[in-house]
């Protein structure tokens, strides 16, 4: 896999995995196991070289996650052992041993003690904020800065870190590997820059290309409060980011720099790596051009991911219905959509989304069918690129309208007992900033009218009874509900 490694990767859902694309990578091996179960790591770790160790037990599930972490690292430290595990490389946290650390990076430290314990040889490698979509310090700031035009920090928003870019990060993971004196060594590990958390935040409002931000510092204001105001704006739950928020009291700074003799590389600066992050997060608008046919990569938002990321920054609109009848029989009116068909009754709404599209300078309008009756993934669909067809059960439809965000709309047929249909008709919506959050919020209203008109009409076209009127599911939902 990376490096041309055979790599073995431990999973609680291997389900979760299935739309990431290098999920079938022949060098790759995914592998079902519990931390918090002793005895399903021994056939996860038996047979392995090495061990990377990239777990921490913050997330919305864990009370106590400083016990959760030990208990998981005893587990995989004496599994590692057991089966004869060559080495094991850890991911940590900086920070300086004091009484005035936070708990999230004693409980890093802590970490790290277990594995090198297990007389396993362990490297410890300890981290400021890594920059990368998914590390939760990044999400915080990311959101923060997106949603808010002014913020609302602690004086300690001052407080000096400094951050290294997730590909930094995967190069020395790899590089501890190829150099065997870096095991049972503990090394400090950043980026080329000592900024501040506001240093941090009007960075990537430039790099994001958004105003100014305003951040007004207020004394005395304690993590809990902090942590359930960034609820409120942010998709990350008040149980991960207090911790966070807690460890940004404290310096984190590299004060041994031996790594960069041992493995070399070219450090990306805070505005390189946010960059970067920007790119994967938004979909180039030049995918307007693929080629006929070819299927397009999927949103990084859409893959599953973390729950509280990947469900939680997402809108959601959605209705199910149920008919009598097969998917087979039902999939030629979903297939057909579009085109001369039209929009099953929602035609001129969509006509004047066109419009509106056309004004602010996108060409979503013109584009038509390749085929009126048959879809391949990449085709053209109207307003859409087709993401994923899977007949007669799933079509995925990409937005390529100008919007404040990302667009997907999704039909999905299953066949229920007795001979009857359960279609689901679901529009999902990553917004970009404030002006995304608005849009969503003044046109959820005419989303939840076009889908339910659609599924309506679409079952009068199909002409058999209906069971189950449109109605929205139960996990339906409007709202707002990431490891650094």
């Amino acid at each position: 896999m990376y490096k041309g490694y055979r790599v073995r990767a431990l999973v609680r859902s291997a389900e979760k995995l299935a739309c990431k694309p290098w999920c079938k990578h022949s060098q790759l091996e995914i592998v079902e196991a519990d931390l918090f179960d002793p005895e399903s790591l021994i056939p996860a770790v038996r047979g392995c070289d090495a061990l990377f160790y990239l777990v921490h037990s913050m997330n919305p599930q864990v009370r106590d996650f400083i016990s959760a972490d030990r208990e998981a690292a005893s587990n995989m430290a004496r599994a590692a052992k057991q089966e004869g595990v060559g080495r094991i490389i850890y991911l940590s946290g900086l920070g300086e041993d004091n009484p005035n650390l936070s708990k999230h990076l004693r409980s890093r430290a802590e970490v790290g003690r277990i594995l090198q314990d297990s007389k396993v040889p362990t490297t410890v490698l300890r981290s400021a904020v890594i920059l990368g979509s998914g590390s939760a310090s990044f999400e915080l700031i990311r959101f923060l800065t997106e949603r808010m035009p002014f913020i609302i920090a602690p004086f300690w928003v001052r407080t000096l870190c400094q951050p290294i870019a997730i590909s930094n990060v995967l190069e020395y993971l790899a590089g501890c590997l190829e150099n065997p004196q870096t095991a049972g060594q503990t090394y400090d590990i950043g980026g080329p820059e000592i900024l501040s958390y506001e240093d941090m935040f009007h960075i990537y409002s430039q790099v994001a290309g958004l105003s100014r931000r305003i951040i007004l510092k207020i004394p005395c204001m304690p993590p809990k409060l902090l942590s359930k105001c960034a609820a409120k704006i942010t998709p990350i739950p008040a149980v991960l980011s207090e911790p966070l928020i807690e460890g940004m009291r404290n310096p984190v700074i590299c004060q041994d720099h031996r790594i960069r003799e041992i493995i070399p590389q070219r450090l990306l600066t805070c505005r390189q790596a946010m960059a970067k992050c920007i790119q994967a997060l938004c979909r180039d608008r030049s995918q307007n051009n693929w080629i006929q046919s070819e299927r397009p990569e999927p949103p990084e938002w859409f893959t599953p991911g973390d729950g509280y990321v990947a469900e939680g920054a997402v809108m959601e609109a959605s209705y199910r219905m149920v008919l009598q009848g097969t998917s087979a029989e039902f999939w030629p009116l979903v297939e057909s959509i579009g085109g001369s068909r039209g929009w099953y009754g929602t035609d001129l709404l969509w006509y004047l989304r066109g419009i509106m599209d056309r004004l602010i300078g996108g060409d979503a309008l013109q584009q038509g069918r390749r085929d009126q009756f048959c879809l391949r993934e990449g085709d053209p669909l109207n307003f859409w690129r087709v993401q994923e067809i899977r007949a007669p059960n799933l079509l995925l439809l990409l937005s390529e309208m100008k919007l404040p965000g990302e667009a997907m709309l999704e039909f999905r047929l299953r066949d229920i007992a007795d001979n009857q249909l359960e279609v689901v008709l679901t529009v999902r919506f990553l917004p970009r900033g404030l002006a995304g959050l608005t849009y969503w919020h003044l046109f959820y209203k005419t989303h939840d009218l076009v889908i339910r008109t659609m599924l309506l009409n679409m079952a009068s076209t199909f002409n058999r009874p209906v069971i189950l009127q449109p109605k929205k599911p139960r996990h339906n939902k409007v709202s707002m509900d990431l490891n650094s």
